[in-house]
């Protein structure tokens, strides 16, 4: 009996220094301030956008992705069901936020007006990511008042597609997915609420932020596991509000563990709170910002789903760790826990500077700020190439950090 004790007092041991290790290497960041060159990797992405801004000259088309064999963005049509169309004006934005060099708000005004007919889309939710980050961040970083009236209206065609018997916004249309009869919602959406909030603090009426925190609140029900990670899609009966089941579009399988959708979580809930100041968004954020962290493997960056991580030839998701950088960011901020702060706020440093290392900056490899993201590998496309949201929540993270070190 006693053999048998100290033999599971050794297996005991041997897991906790396991796990202690894995803590160590990913989330465990607060023992010394992370550091990096800052301004290095905001040069960087100035030189990037010397290079790529001057062979984008189509108004009709904006960059989507780079492949992995090839240098240059490949440009898609301006098409009102592409979700990718506002992040090329919203890099180009935040370009002219960290170098205040006006060139690149030139630019940004010629990328963002060429989309004012978005703000009237209803066919899918997308529209959030659409037009804020080019009419929003324009509005914010570029002082155009004039983009007021068209942020307001686009979150109005946004909110068109709340059911109140479900809680939450209609994420497709069932044209576009008929695999999902009924109303679906993304996680990926949580990020739309952003217009809607920006709204009702700018002269929308007060029923867009309801909309917003309702979402929200339904979202943070349904949406999440007991292991706290994130199913991808979820269907709801429309009528009485009853969740149907549970798929995904982008992850490994329908039940796995997607890392950009645990990421699209992280970001979403932290701005939740940002707008609200409700504990319980802080708290819920903390708590799925913990669990990615705890997934990720020592560089920072995970695989394009966390079940499949353990496979080395798995491709990475560099989308997924920008996302997740940005929202680190602010949640240190946010957050009163001063070993907390301290540990979201090294975590991103170290992301940082991961992805701004020579394993996935784009530098003298292709026209883009990051490489190896992985957009839909379960879709056989997009697999290992260079995202133009990965560039943009990337440089919007370099955008945060230089803010606070201005404060500090």
């Amino acid at each position: 009996m006693r053999n048998y004790l100290l033999l599971f007092v050794l297996f005991m041991s041997i897991v906790s220094c396991n796990n202690s290790k894995k803590k160590d290497a990913v989330a465990d960041t607060n023992q010394t301030e992370q550091k990096i060159d800052l301004q290095k990797l905001i040069n960087d992405c100035e030189n990037q956008l010397e290079i790529a801004v001057p062979k984008l000259t189509d108004l009709s088309k904006h960059p989507r992705l780079i492949d992995a064999d090839k240098k240059e963005w490949k440009q898609v049509t301006n098409d009102k069901l592409i979700w990718t169309s506002g992040f090329y004006p919203g890099i180009l934005w935040y370009a002219y936020d960290v170098t205040k060099n006006e060139k690149w708000k030139e630019e940004a005004i010629k990328r963002t007006e060429i989309f004012e007919d978005f703000k009237n889309i209803t066919e899918h939710h997308d529209i959030g990511f659409m037009m804020f980050p080019a009419y929003g961040k324009g509005y914010e970083i570029g002082k155009k008042e004039e983009y007021k009236d068209i942020l307001l209206t686009s979150a109005n065609s946004l909110a068109s597609r709340f059911n109140p018997n479900v809680g939450t916004i209609k994420s497709w249309s069932n044209k576009m997915h008929p695999r999902w009869k009924e109303h679906i919602t993304i996680i990926d959406n949580m990020l739309n609420l952003e217009l809607l909030f920006w709204a009702a603090k700018n002269g929308g009426d007060s029923k867009l932020y309801d909309i917003a925190v309702k979402h929200a609140e339904t979202t943070m029900e349904n949406h999440f596991r007991e292991d706290l990670t994130s199913w991808h899609v979820i269907e709801y009966d429309s009528i009485n509000g009853k969740v149907l089941n549970h798929h995904t579009k982008q992850g490994f399988a329908d039940d796995s563990r997607w890392s950009r959708g645990q990421a699209w979580g992280v970001y979403g809930y932290t701005m939740v709170y940002k707008e609200t100041k409700d504990k319980k968004f802080l708290d819920f954020a903390q708590k799925i910002t913990d669990k990615y962290l705890d997934l990720l493997p020592e560089d920072m960056v995970p695989a394009w789903d966390f079940d499949v991580q353990n496979d080395p030839k798995e491709e990475k998701d560099a989308s997924a760790a920008a996302v997740v950088a940005a929202a680190l960011l602010d949640l240190s901020m946010f957050v009163e826990n001063k070993e907390d702060q301290e540990r979201y706020y090294n975590a991103a440093i170290k992301m940082l500077a991961s992805l701004g290392s020579e394993n996935y900056s784009g530098v003298g490899k292709a026209d883009s700020f990051l490489l190896h993201s992985t957009g839909a590998k379960s879709l056989g496309h997009e697999i290992d190439v260079a995202l133009i949201y990965a560039d943009y929540y990337y440089i919007e993270a370099l955008s945060r950090l230089k803010k606070m070190q201005a404060k500090k």
